[in-house]
């Protein structure tokens, strides 16, 4: 029969906060170098101008989106189908390439999370003082630290929602809003809404989120293969392990180099140990490698007993970069970024559409003409009204009325015009015919767009 658990005992063990030791090195030095690049990215770019407006702003209620001298409307979604394609494709690249490396140094979490630690290291102390303070009874220094960290965290974590909300309003006008209690209530609840994320994300659930709630760690290994780079424990130079003294010869009583200080697990932000070997909790972010570089100088060892390795290279067989997996990734992502460059660069700020009149295809008169009737789509992908031209080529003599006659396009809008084209019989050079319609910005020849039609006429 099996064990049943005794009365009162619990069946589930709420997990012990992490408390990371703080560490140097070169790993970390990148970690800190990537953590002010990103936050300052996205702290500073709503308050920075171009051409008289916020250089990138997601303007929804005008349907406009402002990327530094770009102006995006919604039918320029699939731009951002093509980003979201390239970061999946990036994301298996380097994943194959060398495990969790988003995790580690570029990932939101990771990233609010290391500030979040930084600022309660700042008012708690180090992470052994930390611990003692948790436990501590409630005394007046420990009121007094962890108000200032709860203030700072609470402070920092609605200046983020700011930030966020910020993108979608003009961030002078929504700052002068907030000191002047004027939030919309759709700024408020979003500012609220982001900054109650990052609190609670950054502030306590930190590894939770990357060990439970992350869908990245469960499948990640479905990407790895044995050539590529990973966090790993050289076993075979490590074992077995032990305490010793520095100047003794640990080889001679049949120790390896590791001599289990545990640093890698201190200074690990979800508290794994790397010596029992890669774990889907493991993040990737190479504390545990500078860690064990500090100690291994220390005992005059050689360093990389922890160290970005593969399984083939720890096993001592020979370890390929290059190999099918990442060369089908690579070259995939590099025609994607190729095909949404050009794309880019080609983009035209107007757009035609051509839709021919069915019912009936074609009208006869009296005098051999053919008319066709078409309704144009003209769409202005400028921030400005703009007024075009339209032309028609492709057969002889072709005559051409519109209504209305003047095109003017509202910015971001659609203008229908009812094209009627008029052709002899003679002229025609079957039942259907190539025509096309040219529509040309009335202040800038150099903004133009060509559709291809179909011009039906009776069998002859």
């Amino acid at each position: 029969m099996a064990n049943q658990p005794d009365a009162g005992e619990s069946l589930y063990q709420s997990s012990e906060k992490i408390h990371p030791r703080e560490i140097g090195g070169r790993f970390q030095r990148l970690r800190v170098l990537a953590v002010f690049l990103l936050l300052g990215l996205y702290y500073v770019m709503p308050w920075v101008q171009w051409d008289g407006r916020q250089a990138v702003l997601f303007d929804l209620p005008s349907r406009q989106f402002y990327i530094f001298g770009m102006v995006f409307w919604p039918q320029d979604f699939y731009f951002l189908s093509a980003l979201l394609i390239i970061a999946a494709i990036s994301l298996f690249f380097f994943t194959a390439l060398a495990g969790r490396l988003w995790c580690g140094y570029a990932c939101p979490q990771t990233v609010w999370t290391e500030v979040f630690v930084w600022m309660e290291r700042w008012t708690e102390g180090p992470a052994n003082k930390r611990k003692k303070l948790d436990k501590a009874p409630w005394t007046g220094e420990k009121i007094a630290r962890k108000s200032a960290k709860q203030a700072i965290w609470v402070l920092f974590a609605l200046f983020t929602g700011f930030t966020f909300v910020a993108y979608f309003s003009p961030a002078p006008e929504l700052a002068a809003r907030l000191f002047s209690f004027s939030l919309g209530p759709w700024e408020t609840f979003w500012t609220l809404f982001y900054g109650f994320a990052t609190y609670g994300n950054a502030g306590y659930m930190r590894e939770q989120v990357c060990k439970y709630m992350c869908p990245y760690a469960r499948f990640q290994g479905a990407m790895f293969d044995p050539d590529s780079l990973i966090i790993s424990y050289d076993e075979s130079r490590g074992e077995p392990r032990g305490p010793r003294k520095r100047d003794i010869d640990h080889r001679a009583k049949g120790l390896g180099d590791c001599i289990d200080c545990k640093i890698c697990v201190q200074v690990c932000p979800t508290g794994i140990d790397i010596r029992n070997g890669l774990q889907y909790e493991c993040i990737a972010c190479a504390a545990c490698i500078d860690a064990c570089d500090d100690v291994m100088d220390r005992m005059g060892y050689p360093r990389g007993l922890i160290r970005y390795s593969s399984e083939n290279a720890m096993e001592g067989k020979p370890s390929r970069v290059f190999r099918p997996r990442i060369l089908i990734y690579g070259t995939l992502l590099l025609l994607l970024l190729a095909a949404f460059a050009t794309a880019l660069a080609l983009r035209s700020p107007v757009g035609l559409d051509v839709l021919p009149e069915r019912n009936p295809m074609f009208r006869e008169s009296g005098f051999g003409d053919i008319e066709n009737v078409y309704t144009l789509k003209v769409l202005n992908k400028d921030s400005e009204p703009r007024q075009f031209e339209v032309e028609v080529a492709g057969l002889e003599n072709m005559e051409l009325s519109l209504r209305p006659e003047t095109v003017t396009v509202q910015p971001g809008g659609v203008a229908d015009v009812i094209a009627s084209v008029t052709v002899n019989i003679e002229h025609l050079e079957g039942r259907t015919s190539d025509v096309y319609f040219t529509i040309t910005r009335t202040d800038d020849e150099s903004v133009t767009t060509t559709t291809r039609s179909r011009f039906h006429g009776p069998a002859q």
